[in-house]
């Protein structure tokens, strides 16, 4: 094993001030990794067990994996209890052959929540941009996994959460290895 490894922990709900707290952990990350020398740069590992959080707040790190991705580090994501929601693309985001996931790790997917109230034309706004939204997650997904388009939308018209178990995250193309 790489003992230049680095190692953060998403445990927890992805509310904005954590969100913050991992954004700024990634960064100072990269930063110490950009600071050695090329030979001695290891990955960056990220533990993972969520029930999941606010959409903006994943795609805000999902952003930084897919740009610290973009300038040759490796990303080792590991599932371990539960990744479910918005935790199920960012265990996806990992460089592929590097996302593993633990035997009895369950994972939840669903389509997007939200909650809004108001006059009925903002009501409409707001509806907007939750389906912008959605269809964002959606082609995320898509791009880090096995998962089609279709059976994406399949899955989120049933309107129910998805559960699957290590083996079925495993042939989705959610992580790469059951440890």
């Amino acid at each position: 094993m790489n003992k230049n490894v680095k190692t953060m922990t998403i445990i927890g709900d992805l509310e904005e001030e954590y969100a913050k707290e991992v954004m700024e952990t990634l960064y100072a990350i990269k930063l110490t990794s950009d600071e050695e020398e090329e030979e001695e740069k290891g990955p960056i590992q990220i533990l993972i067990s969520t029930y999941g959080g606010s959409i903006l707040e994943l795609f805000s790190i999902y952003d930084i994996i897919r740009e610290i991705k973009s300038e040759d580090y490796e990303i080792h994501t590991h599932g371990l209890g539960k990744v479910m929601s918005a935790g199920v693309l960012l265990l996806a985001s990992g460089t592929r052959g590097k996302r593993r996931i633990g035997k009895n790790c369950r994972v939840m997917m669903h389509s997007v929540i939200a909650g809004c109230e108001g006059t009925y034309v903002s009501l409409q706004n707001e509806m907007d941009e939750i389906k912008y939204l959605q269809e964002q997650y959606k082609r995320c997904l898509v791009e880090e996994t096995n998962i089609s388009m279709r059976s994406l939308n399949k899955y989120f018209k049933a309107g129910k959460n998805i559960y699957l178990s290590a083996e079925e995250a495993v042939e989705l193309g959610i992580a790469d290895e059951i440890v």
